[in-house]
């Protein structure tokens, strides 16, 4: 099985471009303000209306207000809905959209247990703790402690990079990885020849 690739954290349409012409199936937008790859509503609409047919729009959201994801939805209304907090499964639902759910993986987390409520959810992203991050730190976690049986597809991200990608891919053999920072030059600034390589290793690996 082809495994699928999300670039995530796009702030410039040249980036989403440089994805898509590389073979990426999807790119991710923040709309966490916090974050230093947010995104206005506005701008990413315009980038996503810009993708190649069959490349998706993701948006991205920590604990937002149902406003937030309306205005979202209002700018790109094909996205999909990418949770990263603490929402509920009642608000994950709420929008009529696929969506996935992330949790952060820290020892002791039960995966099962944690996402035993989200079996609505169109694919299950696991990344990896920070205390005050939610997403692209660059850091990775302990892939063995992902169950290999899991009821919904898997979406792997944390700390993949170039030099790690492949291993990722046939050790953990999800359903598709996501990065970031990890085909980063600067924080919300990709590299055209790191999407390219990054890609080129996921390829390598479905062999």
């Amino acid at each position: 099985m082809r495994t699928r690739i999300k670039i995530c954290g796009i702030t410039r349409e040249a980036d989403a471009r440089a994805a898509a012409s590389a073979g990426a199936d999807a790119i991710g937008f923040i709309f966490w303000r916090p974050s230093e790859r947010f995104i206005e509503p506005e701008r990413a609409g315009a980038i996503a209306r810009a993708l190649p047919a069959f490349v998706s729009p993701v948006g991205v959201f920590v604990n937002p207000g149902i406003e937030e994801v309306e205005a979202v939805l209002a700018h790109v209304p094909h996205a999909l809905l990418q949770f990263h907090g603490e929402e509920s499964p009642e608000f994950c639902s709420r929008f009529a959209r696929p969506y996935l759910r992330a949790a952060r993986m820290r020892p002791g987390l039960d995966l099962l247990e944690y996402f035993a409520p989200f079996a609505a959810a169109s694919a299950w992203l696991v990344d990896a703790f920070h205390d005050s991050a939610y997403g692209g730190t660059g850091t990775a976690f302990d892939w063995d402690l992902v169950p290999r049986r899991l009821e919904r597809p898997l979406v792997l991200s944390g700390g993949l990079t170039v030099d790690n990608v492949s291993e990722a891919v046939r050790r953990v053999r999800p359903f598709a990885v996501d990065v970031s920072s990890g085909v980063e030059s600067g924080k919300g600034i990709k590299e055209a020849t790191k999407i390219a390589a990054f890609i080129a290793g996921v390829r390598c690996a479905d062999q």
